[in-house]
């Protein structure tokens, strides 16, 4: 179940919500002009999944949310747990890249397939630690400064949509803010 946790951005020790309500996320979300809505879960998502085979089990959603917000690319990215110093290096690496602090100059939209990740939204004054699961799908408009986490041992499957083909870059602000907040196997190690 998805978890919201909202932090002062100068205090991360300090938890002003923490929910797991979905209405109250929602409207939460909504007063920042984020979106969380959900889709029906496909089907488990295994290491040998192929991409193409996640992106036909939710066909009809995305061709209406791609018409709907004039999304033109689509692709899938995943990530499972495997046992080697290969894999533990390259999930290593695509860790520490998303966790500084960014925008971009298109919305981000994402939907997790499988897994579990978490978005950290830096907004007035405050972070917003959305740790999306399962069935999430998050809009996050363009020019929002946050961050993103796939854990110590990232195992998600999230299908991702873009307006241009250059629409992931990432816009890093060189602000060392991320590095003072809680991770997501932090947040998720407190939820109990």
């Amino acid at each position: 179940m998805t978890l919201l946790h909202v932090m002062p951005d100068d205090a991360p020790e300090t938890v002003l919500l923490r929910t797991r309500d979905a209405d109250e996320i929602a409207a939460v979300l909504r007063e920042h002009s984020v979106e969380l809505r959900h889709w029906e879960v496909r089907g488990p998502v295994a290491g040998g999944t192929d991409p193409a085979e996640v992106l036909e089990r939710y066909r009809a959603e995305v061709d209406e949310l791609c018409a709907a917000e004039g999304l033109g690319l689509v692709d899938v990215v995943m990530l499972h747990p495997e046992d080697s110093d290969a894999w533990r290096e390259k999930a290593a690496g695509a860790r520490s890249t998303f966790l500084e602090e960014h925008r971009h100059g298109e919305d981000e939209v994402r939907f997790f397939a499988h897994g579990t990740g978490c978005f950290y939204l830096h907004l007035a004054g405050t972070v917003l630690a959305v740790v999306c699961e399962a069935g999430d799908l998050l809009s996050v408009p363009a020019g929002t400064t946050h961050w993103f986490d796939m854990g110590p041992e990232p195992e998600f499957c999230a299908i991702r949509f873009f307006e241009r083909e250059d629409g992931w870059v990432g816009d890093f602000t060189g602000d060392p803010i991320a590095r003072r907040f809680p991770r997501l196997d932090a947040l998720l190690a407190a939820a109990g």
